[in-house]
């Protein structure tokens, strides 16, 4: 990947969270602590969704995809810096920090678009509910799926390619706690004015388009809902869309916070701990937001942990 006649780094240093040791051993308990709950509840979730008939409609199938790529996403991060936590020099390869920035960005932005696609499927549950199920048919839905994996593979897979084409001779120490964009490129002695208007570019349509999508059908789902005439329909209505626009706003307000503020605002330990947020928090959050909000969800759980006692009480019958 590298280009030719430069020196190029073998391996990156993380500086990390924290160089401070006493700190060290209580962040790994934490970080570990997070990374298990948002696991079991990921997975949990989709076992969940899977398993519960009542659960096989497009909002759940849309669901166990975010849940998904929640898991995938933390996971690409979190248990590097979790070992990161357990050495006193946190050494990461080259290919393995090209793997890591790709895959990261591969589900940072299918989790973008997935909130989107989310978006239009309770526009037509609440604007056109009695059509529902046949306007968000299978096929419809695997399109709304597909198409946010696929373009995101596609657009990290340029990325990386183009940001591990630098050249990085002038330090191979990068101050955060995963290889991120920004902090390899203080790193590099190449041009990088093509490769920043293409992060800000495709990063921008991309955000946008996604915002305006989630803009548009809650103005036209809000506008359905103040037009109900019963008290109860509007409460159904908003408890169904809830959950969705607490996501989004954790979500996208973590992105606007870290790209959008004025570059003279911006500090590196300031990014590491929006980072912090969106790479273990978030994830963690929205299995807790989408079940203890959802009625649908709640039950499901309670019938899974029925079933889970009652198959344990017969094997202890049994032995």
């Amino acid at each position: 990947m590298a280009q030719e006649n430069c020196t190029q780094a073998t391996e990156f240093i993380l500086v990390g969270l924290t160089d401070r040791q006493e700190l060290k051993m209580p962040l790994f308990a934490a970080f570990l602590s997070i990374y298990i709950f948002t696991v079991v509840g990921n997975l949990g979730l989709i076992l969940v969704i899977r398993t519960d008939s009542r659960l096989s409609t497009p909002m759940y199938f849309f669901l166990s995809n975010l849940a998904f790529v929640d898991f995938c996403y933390t996971s690409v991060i979190t248990p590097k810096m979790l070992c990161n936590f357990l050495y006193q020099q946190n050494v990461i390869s080259f290919n393995a920090c090209a793997a890591q920035l790709g895959c990261f960005l591969a589900f940072m932005t299918a989790e973008c678009l997935l909130l989107a696609s989310m978006a239009y499927d309770r526009y037509v549950a609440i604007c056109n509910p009695l059509l529902y199920m046949v306007v968000m048919s299978p096929a419809l839905c695997t399109q709304l799926v597909a198409a946010p994996y696929s373009y995101s593979f596609l657009v990290a897979l340029f990325h990386a390619t183009l940001t591990f084409r630098l050249c990085y001779c002038r330090s191979n120490i990068i101050n955060h706690f995963y290889c991120d964009d920004m902090p390899l490129l203080r790193l590099t002695c190449s041009d990088t004015r093509s490769k920043q208007l293409w992060i800000f570019t495709c990063a921008g349509l991309m955000f946008l388009s996604s915002l305006l999508i989630v803009f548009i059908s809650y103005v036209f789902i809000i506008s359905a809902i103040l037009r109900m005439r019963s008290a109860e329909g509007r409460h159904k209505a908003f408890s169904t869309c809830g959950s969705h626009v607490l996501a989004v706003t954790i979500f996208y307000g973590t992105l606007i916070f870290m790209y959008l503020q004025p570059s003279s605002h911006h500090s590196l330990d300031t990014d590491k701990m929006a980072s912090v947020f969106y790479t273990t928090v978030i994830p963690m959050l929205n299995p807790l937001i989408y079940s203890l909000r959802n009625k649908d969800v709640k039950e499901a759980l309670k019938k899974a942990v029925s079933r889970s006692s009652q198959a344990s009480v017969f094997v202890k019958l049994q032995i």
